[in-house]
């Protein structure tokens, strides 16, 4: 039971790390992840949340006030 607690504990630090990314550095992982897969026309943007309409979101960072958001060149 405690091994279970703990494991919730670091999972939830772990994510809590992940929404406070900085932006930028999130945009290049990202970035380097869909090159790795082949992509290679595209563009990352980060906008306000408040911004995104019909965009495709592929990251979020600032606690959730930014969006990072993926277009196809």
């Amino acid at each position: 039971m405690k091994r279970l607690i703990l494991a919730i504990s670091l999972s939830l630090l772990a994510t809590s790390a992940l929404a406070q990314k900085d932006c930028e550095e999130l945009k290049s992982e990202i970035t380097a992840k869909l090159q790795d897969k082949g992509v290679k026309a595209f563009t990352l943007e980060i906008v306000p949340a408040a911004n995104v309409k019909d965009e495709k979101v592929v990251g979020s960072c600032e606690a959730g006030n930014k969006k990072i958001i993926y277009k196809r060149d």
